[in-house]
C-alpha cells in the first residue's frame, strides 16, 4: 500500500524505525541510541548517498531542535511579562465570559484569577455604568476594537474603582466571533485628580462655589436655546472695611459664611448661586422673570441683613448689607458678555443710590451713570499722563532654593493728588475700556527702558517683567511703534520679559501667538501670568511659546490649608516641567506655601515673604503699605 519494498520494511522493522513514537504535533520522535545507530551502520554498510541522505537528516533534527528551543523560550518570557504585568490581560469567549486573566485580576476586582473563570465584566459593573457599557459592547462587536474605554467597577469587597479598557475581537475564518481578548488598567488616582482640576477650574477655591468662567458658560446655554430667564449680582457694602479692620483671614472667613447664607437662600430655588471674585455673588434663575427675580434679590438682601459673624477674636460682625442688581434676559442682554456688562451696571447702580438695597437695569440710568463715570476716568488718567504722574514700582522675582533676587516685576502706579498712589485694580479696566490703556504700557515700556539705560544696567542679566494689556497688543500701530522703541533703546532684549495674563491670552488666542512669535524673534522672553485661571489653557498651552508661567496668586495664598490647591499647583507644575517652562509662584507669603513650593519643583516665588514693592528708582526704599491689589498687580 505505501509502493515500499517488504524488504525494506521488514529491514526497518528489525532496527527500531517502525516503532518511533510522535509528538503532539504528529511529528515523529526517534530515540538518540537509534539514530547514531543508525548512522554508524549506514557508515559502514551504505553508499555515499545514503550518507548523505542520513546528514541531511540529522542536521534537519538539529534545526529543528534549535527552533522549538527558541519558541519554548519565547513562551517563557511571553508568560513572565503577561503575569508580572500591572496591566490586567484577559480574554473571554464569545459571551463576554472570562477564559483567562492574569494576576492583576486580583488588585482591580478584589477576586483571585481562577476564581473569576466563567464571569465577565459586566458582574462588577457601577449602576451608573450599565448604558455605557452595553453600548462599549455594542460597539465593539460592530468596529471590532475599542480603545480607551472608561468605566466604573465595584470590586469583591464594595470598593470603586474606575477601569481603562482597551479591547479587540477574536474572530475565526468565516468571520464568527470566537471571543474578546485586551487589556485594562486601575486609572481611579487619574480618574479623580482630572475631575478635580477640572472642578477647581470652574469652581471658587474658597467657597466651592461656582465661579465666574461656570457662570458665563450657564448663561450662553441658557440665551443659546432661545429660553428667558433672569441674573442677580449681589456685592457685600464696605467690604474693605471688614478686611481692613479684621484682616484678609477674617474676611475670607466672612466670604465664607455669606456664601453659605445665600446657598439657604438659593436651595429650594431652580436656580444656581456662583462667586464671581472678592465679595461678589450672583445667582442665576433660569426661566424667572421680573416679578421672580426680585422677590429672590429680597430674599438674599434680607438673608445677609440678618447674618451674624463671630471673628476670632469673639468680635461679632453684624449689620451687615449688600447691593443687588437684576438684569432679564434676552431682553437686557442678547450674548452673556452684555448680558453680565449689564446686571453689574445694575449693581453699581444700587450702590449710587445708597446701598442696601436691588435694582432692575434700566438703559437710561445706564447711559447717565456710564457717561459720568467714563468722563470723570477719563479726565483723571489723561491728567496723570500729562503729568507724568506714573510712578514704577518693582517688586523681586527669587529663586526658592536660595533666595536670591534673579528678576524684578515692574508694576505701575499713579500718584495721586494727595500724593498717595492708586492701584492699578482701580483703573486699567476703565483705561482698557476707553483706549487709553495703550498710552499706559507704552509709558511703562519707556521709563524702564530710561531707567535701565541711566542706571547702567543696559547689560546686565537681571530680567525685568513688565506688565501689557491685550488691548495693546492688538493694536498694531502700537506694536509697530513698541518695536521701535525696543531697537532704538540700547537695552538687550533678553533683559525683558513681557507678561500677558491668562485670560487675556485666551481672548484672543491667534493674536497672542503672533505677538509672543514677534517678541521672541527680537530676542525677548515672554511670562503668561496668573495662569490657572482658566481650564481651557491646558489644551493651547503648547501653543503659546512662551518662557515663564506664573500661577495665579490665589492658589498659592491657601496652598498650605487647602488640598484642592496643592494638587492644581502640583498639576501646574508637573505640566510647565514637561513643556520646559519655568514656574513663578506669585502670593508666597509663608514659610509653609515656600516649602511646599519647593517640594514641587517650583523655580521662582515672588511675595510679601521676601520682599513687597518699592519704587523702581529707590532700591533701599521703604516697600508700600501692606496691601493684597499690591501684592497682586
Amino acid at each position: 500500500m505505501l509502493g515500499i519494498p517488504i524488504q525494506k520494511l521488514r529491514r526497518w522493522d528489525e532496527q527500531g524505525v517502525l516503532v518511533a513514537s510522535r509528538t503532539h504535533g504528529g511529528h515523529r520522535r526517534y530515540s538518540r541510541e537509534l539514530i547514531d545507530r543508525l548512522a554508524g551502520t549506514a557508515l559502514a554498510t551504505t553508499s555515499d548517498k545514503a550518507t548523505k541522505e542520513l546528514a541531511t537528516i540529522r542536521k534537519s533534527l538539529a534545526e529543528k531542535r534549535r527552533v522549538i528551543q527558541l519558541l519554548l523560550e519565547s513562551e517563557n518570557r511571553y508568560r513572565d511579562l503577561v503575569e508580572t504585568s500591572h496591566d490586567l490581560i484577559w480574554t473571554t469567549d464569545s459571551y463576554g465570559r472570562f477564559t483567562y486573566l492574569n494576576t492583576a485580576a486580583n488588585a482591580i476586582f478584589g477576586v483571585a484569577p481562577k476564581d473569576l473563570i466563567g464571569r465577565c465584566f459586566f458582574d462588577f459593573e457601577s449602576g451608573a455604568s450599565h448604558v455605557s457599557n452595553r453600548r462599549f459592547l455594542s460597539t465593539l462587536k460592530r468596529d471590532g476594537e475599542i480603545k480607551h474605554h472608561v468605566t466604573r467597577l465595584v470590586t469583591h469587597t464594595g470598593e470603586d474603582r474606575w477601569i481603562g479598557i482597551n479591547a479587540r475581537v477574536v474572530l475565526d475564518d468565516n468571520g464568527v466571533m470566537l471571543g474578546i481578548r485586551g487589556t485594562a488598567r486601575d486609572i481611579t488616582e487619574e480618574h479623580l485628580a482630572t475631575q478635580r482640576i477640572e472642578h477647581l477650574a470652574l469652581h471658587d477655591s474658597l467657597t466651592d462655589l461656582p465661579n465666574r468662567l461656570c457662570l458665563q458658560r450657564r448663561v450662553e446655554s441658557a440665551l443659546q436655546s432661545g429660553g428667558v430667564g433672569a441674573l442677580l449680582f449681589l456685592d457685600i457694602d464696605h467690604f474693605k472695611y471688614v478686611n481692613d479692620h479684621f484682616g484678609h483671614r477674617t474676611g475670607d472667613q466672612l466670604i465664607v459664611g455669606v456664601g453659605s447664607v445665600l446657598r439657604d437662600v438659593t436651595r429650594n430655588l431652580a436656580g444656581e448661586l456662583f462667586r464671581l471674585g472678592g465679595d461678589e455673588f450672583a445667582i442665576h434663575l433660569p426661566t424667572a422673570l421680573r416679578k421672580d427675580a426680585i422677590e429672590v434679590a429680597e430674599k438674599a438682601l434680607d438673608a445677609v441683613r440678618h447674618y451674624r459673624f463671630q471673628a476670632a477674636d469673639d468680635k461679632v460682625i453684624s449689620n451687615l448689607a449688600a447691593s443687588a442688581g437684576v438684569a432679564l434676559y434676552p431682553f437686557h442682554g442678547g450674548d452673556a458678555l452684555a448680558l453680565l456688562s449689564n446686571v453689574d451696571i445694575a449693581m453699581y447702580q444700587a450702590k449710587d443710590r445708597g446701598r442696601n438695597r436691588h435694582v432692575l437695569f434700566d438703559q437710561a440710568s445706564e447711559n447717565l451713570r456710564t457717561t459720568h463715570k467714563r468722563v470723570h476716568w477719563a479726565k483723571k488718567l489723561r491728567d496723570a499722563l500729562e503729568e507724568d504722574r506714573l510712578v514704577l514700582f518693582q517688586q523681586p522675582v527669587v529663586r526658592l532654593k536660595d533666595h536670591e533676587a534673579v528678576h524684578h516685576e515692574v508694576l505701575v502706579r499713579i500718584r495721586g493728588e494727595d500724593g498717595g498712589y492708586i492701584l492699578p485694580g482701580n483703573f486699567i479696566e476703565l483705561a482698557e475700556s476707553m483706549g487709553v490703556i495703550q498710552e499706559i504700557d507704552m509709558r511703562v515700556v519707556e521709563k524702564l527702558l530710561a531707567y535701565l539705560c541711566a542706571s547702567g544696567q543696559a547689560d546686565r542679566k537681571l530680567r525685568y517683567f513688565v506688565n501689557l494689556s491685550r488691548v495693546s497688543i492688538s493694536d498694531q500701530q502700537w506694536i509697530h511703534r513698541f518695536h521701535s522703541v525696543l531697537r532704538s533703546s540700547g537695552v538687550h532684549p533678553s533683559r525683558l520679559v513681557f507678561e500677558i495674563t491668562e485670560t487675556a491670552a485666551m481672548s484672543e488666542i491667534d493674536v497672542t501667538i503672533t505677538f509672543i512669535k514677534r517678541l521672541k524673534e527680537m530676542g525677548c522672553r515672554f511670562a503668561l501670568d496668573d495662569f490657572g485661571a482658566g481650564f481651557s489653557s491646558f489644551y493651547y498651552l503648547k501653543r503659546f511659546d512662551v518662557d515663564y508661567l506664573k500661577i495665579d496668586g490665589g492658589f498659592i495664598r491657601d496652598l498650605a490649608a487647602d488640598e484642592g490647591s496643592r494638587i492644581f499647583v502640583r498639576a501646574l507644575n508637573d505640566i510647565a516641567h514637561g513643556l520646559d517652562k519655568q514656574v513663578i509662584a506669585e502670593w508666597v507669603e509663608t514659610p509653609e506655601a515656600l516649602n511646599l513650593l519647593l517640594g514641587m519643583g517650583t523655580h521662582f516665588g515672588q511675595g510679601y515673604l521676601f520682599q513687597r514693592p518699592i519704587p523702581l528708582d529707590q532700591k533701599d526704599a521703604v516697600a508700600e503699605p501692606a496691601a493684597r491689589d499690591a501684592n497682586a498687580a
